[in-house]
C-alpha cells in the first residue's frame, strides 16, 4: 500500500502549530469561561470545578526579571537577607509535571523515544486528555508499518478521546483514517472501506461548511482518497478504485508544481491503473505525460523514465503498435543497462522477445531468449519466463513438441514457487494455458486453469483474475461439449468481472455472450436471448455497434429469438446485422451476403408460422444474474504487468 502517514504526521505537527497542547484542548471545551491563553488554566486539571487561577501566583511564576527593580541591581536592595524561591503548591507541582511530559513527547523523534514519553503520560493524563498524543504515535506506526496491531490499538484510542459528538473536525478526520489504513494492513478490507468512507463524508461536510482550511483539508483528503483506491483495489474493485486514483491526482494538480517529479509519478500511476483495466488509450496520454516531466526533472537517462518508458511499452503492446512498444523497450533496456539494474534489465529483455514475437520476428526472439536464459538461476522465476516466451516462438512455428518441453520446464520452476510467489506464478499458469489452447490441448489447458483458480481464490486482491480464469475455463468446456459444466465458471466470471471492472466492460459482455451460446446449446432459447441481449447493450456501449463482436452479438440474439419461433424480433436483429456489416464497405461483402441469406430464411419461416406464435416482446433484461458465454474472454493474454 501506498502510504500517507508519513505525509499525515507531518501535516499532524503543522496543525499543532495551531492547536493547543493536549491539555488545553480538554480544558478549553470543558470550561469555556477560562482565557484560553491563561497558560495556567491550561494547563489545569479537567475537573468540572472550574478553579480559577491566583493572579498573584500566576505573576510570580511568570513574571520577567526586568519587572522587579531590586533584581536590576542587587546593591540597592535593602533587605539583605537572601529570599527563599517560592514553594509551589501539590497542584502547581502537577502541573509542571503534565507540561514536562508534554514537551518530552512532543521532541521525541523515533517510536521508542514516542512510546516511553506516552507510556510515562498515560499516569497524568487521562484517555480523553491522550486522544491527540494517540494519533500522532499511531501515525508514526502505520508510517513504518511494522506493527499494523499496535496502530490498530492507538488509532482507535485516539478516535474514542475525539471523536466525542456530531461536530466534524479534522483531527476525527485524520484518526479516520489511521483506522482504514490499519485495517487495510490486516486484510480487514471491509472494515477499512467503512472508515474511510466515513473520514471522506466527514471532509466533505468540512469543506462544505468552510468550517476549515481547503489547505489543511487537502492532504488528509488526498491520503483518504489513496486508502480507497488501495482497498477497492485489493478487493478486487478495479473500476472504482481508477475513480479514487484520479481524485488523488487532481488534489495533486491544485498543490503541487506542475512539473514536479511526485507529479510525474501521481501521472504513471494512473496510467497503470487504467493499463490494468486494459483502457490502454485512456492510459496513454497520462503515460507521456509522466515521461515529459521526468525528462524535464531528472534527465533522459534516469531511471523513472526508464520506468516510464517500460510502462509505454506495455501500453502500446496493448494497442497492438508492437514496433512503437518495441523502440520504447530499447530505449527503457539502455538506462537499465547504464544503471546496472540487472533484475529489471532481465523482464525488459523478456518484454522485448514478446514483442519480437507480435511482430513475427521468432528467430530473433530465441536468439533473445537463449541469452536472457543464460542470465538467469535455475530455480528463478525469470527462469520460467524465459521459457514460456521461448514455447510462445517455437508454437508460432508450429514446433510443438520444443514448445511443449520449453512449458514442462517452466512447470517445473513454477511449481516450487507457488507459495512463495503465488500472484506471479498464477499469471504465468494462464500464459502457459493459452499455449496448450493453441496447441489443441485442451484437457491440459483446463486442468492447469483450475489449479490457478484454487491458488487464485485465496487472494481477494486478484479478483478480476479470477474472473478472467473462470471465463477461460468456461469457454474451454464449452469448446470441449462440456456445456452443463461450463455454466457456473461462466456466470462466477460475470459476476467477479463486473466488480473489478464495471458491468459495461466490453469483456463481461463477451462472458454474457458465451453464456448465451451454452443455454442456446441446453436449448433454453428464452434464457439465451437473455444473456445474448445484455450482451449486445454492453458490446454497443464499449465497442460500439458496428465492431465485429458486437454485430456478432446482435446475430447470436436474432438466433435465439428463431429457436423460440419469435420471427417478428429475429427479423428485426437480423436487419440491424445487416446494416451493421454494410457499414464496413466492400470489405464486409462476404459477411453481408451471409446475413442477408439468413434474413431470406426467417423470412420464409415467419410465413409458415401463425400470427399467434408471433412474440412482439423483448424479454426483460436480467437485474442482477451474473452470467455469460460465446467468445473467448483474453483478458490477461492483454493484460502485462507493471512494476510498482
Amino acid at each position: 500500500m501506498r502510504r500517507a502517514s508519513s505525509k499525515l504526521v507531518s501535516h499532524l505537527s503543522y496543525l499543532r502549530t495551531f492547536t493547543p497542547p493536549l491539555s488545553r484542548i480538554y480544558i478549553s471545551e470543558l470550561s469555556p469561561s477560562v482565557p484560553a491563553n491563561d497558560y495556567v488554566s491550561s494547563l489545569s486539571s479537567s475537573s468540572s470545578n472550574n478553579i480559577r487561577p491566583c493572579k498573584k501566583t500566576s505573576g510570580l511564576l511568570f513574571s520577567k526579571a526586568k519587572s522587579n527593580p531590586f533584581h536590576t541591581n542587587a546593591s540597592r536592595n535593602l533587605n539583605t537577607q537572601i529570599e527563599t524561591p517560592p514553594q509551589l503548591s501539590s497542584r502547581q507541582r502537577k502541573i509542571k509535571e503534565r507540561s514536562e511530559l508534554e514537551e518530552s513527547f512532543e521532541s521525541a523523534t523515533s517510536t521508542e523515544e514516542m512510546l516511553k514519553a506516552f507510556q510515562e503520560m498515560e499516569s497524568s493524563f487521562d484517555e480523553k486528555e491522550l486522544g491527540l498524543a494517540s494519533l500522532k504515535l499511531g501515525l508514526k506506526l502505520d508510517q513504518e508499518g511494522e506493527n499494523p496491531e499496535k496502530t490498530l490499538a492507538f488509532a482507535d484510542r485516539a478516535l474514542k478521546a475525539l471523536d466525542k459528538n456530531d461536530k466534524p473536525s479534522l483531527l476525527v478526520a485524520m484518526t479516520l483514517q489511521l483506522m482504514g489504513s490499519a485495517n487495510y494492513s490486516l486484510k480487514r478490507f471491509n472494515d477499512s472501506l467503512g472508515y474511510l468512507n466515513r473520514a471522506n463524508r466527514l471532509l466533505g461536510r468540512l469543506e462544505g461548511e468552510g468550517s476549515c482550511s481547503v489547505d489543511d483539508i487537502r492532504p488528509v483528503l488526498h491520503a483518504v482518497q489513496l486508502g480507497l483506491a488501495n482497498v477497492k483495489t485489493a478487493m478486487g474493485r478495479r473500476e472504482e478504485a481508477l475513480v479514487n486514483l484520479t481524485k488523488c491526482l487532481e488534489i495533486k494538480e491544485m498543490t503541487l508544481e506542475k512539473d514536479s517529479k511526485e507529479m510525474g509519478a501521481a501521472y504513471r500511476d494512473l496510467a497503470e491503473a487504467h493499463t490494468a483495466l486494459l483502457n490502454f488509450k485512456e492510459a496513454l496520454p497520462f503515460c507521456l505525460k509522466a515521461i515529459e516531466i521526468h525528462k524535464k526533472e531528472l534527465g533522459n537517462n534516469s531511471v523513472e523514465v526508464a520506468h516510464d518508458r517500460r510502462l509505454l511499452g506495455v501500453i502500446y503492446t496493448g494497442m497492438e503498435e508492437h514496433q512503437k512498444a518495441l523502440e520504447q523497450n530499447e530505449l527503457s533496456q539502455k538506462v537499465l543497462r547504464n544503471w546496472g539494474l540487472s533484475s529489471e534489465l532481465l523482464r525488459a529483455e523478456i518484454d522485448a522477445a514478446n514483442m519480437q514475437i507480435a511482430l513475427g520476428k521468432y528467430n530473433e526472439a530465441i536468439t533473445t531468449l537463449k541469452g536472457v536464459v543464460q542470465q538467469t538461476d535455475k530455480e528463478s522465476e525469470n527462469r520460467a519466463l524465459v521459457f514460456i516466451s521461448m514455447a510462445k516462438a517455437l508454437c508460432s512455428q508450429e514446433k510443438f513438441v520444443d514448445a511443449k518441453r520449453c512449458l514442462e520446464i517452466a512447470c517445473g520452476v513454477l511449481d516450487k514457487r507457488e507459495t512463495v510467489s503465488p500472484v506471479e506464478v498464477a499469471e504465468a499458469y494462464m500464459e502457459i494455458s493459452m499455449q496448450y489452447e493453441t496447441m489443441n490441448e485442451f484437457e491440459t489447458a483446463i486442468s492447469l486453469l483450475k489449479r490457478t483458480l484454487s491458488m487464485l481464490e485465496k487472494l481477494p486482491q486478484e479478483q478480476h483474475s479470477e474472473g478472467s480464469v473462470s471465463a477461460r475455463i468456461g469457454w474451454l468446456l464449452l469448446l470441449t461439449g462440456k456445456v452443463a459444466q461450463a455454466i457456473p465458471y461462466l456466470e462466477s466470471a460475470a459476476e467477479r468481472l463486473k466488480e473489478s471492472f464495471g458491468s459495461k466492460h466490453f469483456g463481461v459482455g463477451y462472458i454474457y455472450n458465451n453464456l448465451g451460446a451454452a443455454y442456446l446449446e441446453l436449448d433454453r432459447p428464452q434464457s439465451a436471448a437473455q444473456m445474448f441481449a445484455v450482451a449486445k447493450d454492453i458490446m454497443d456501449v464499449s465497442l460500439g455497434p458496428h465492431h465485429a463482436d458486437s454485430i456478432e452479438a446482435c446475430q447470436n440474439l436474432s438466433k435465439a429469438y428463431s429457436a423460440m419461433e419469435s420471427y417478428v424480433l429475429a427479423i428485426q436483429f437480423q436487419q440491424q446485422v445487416i446494416d451493421a456489416w454494410e457499414g464496413h464497405g466492400p470489405s464486409a461483402e462476404d459477411e453481408v451476403k451471409e446475413a442477408q441469406r439468413i434474413l431470406t430464411e426467417l423470412k420464409n419461416k415467419a410465413h409458415g408460422a401463425s400470427s399467434s406464435e408471433l412474440i412482439t416482446k423483448a424479454l426483460p433484461l436480467p437485474h442482477s444474474s451474473g452470467s455469460s458465454p460465446t467468445r473467448n474472454f483474453q483478458v490477461d493474454e492483454k493484460r502485462s504487468n507493471v512494476a510498482h
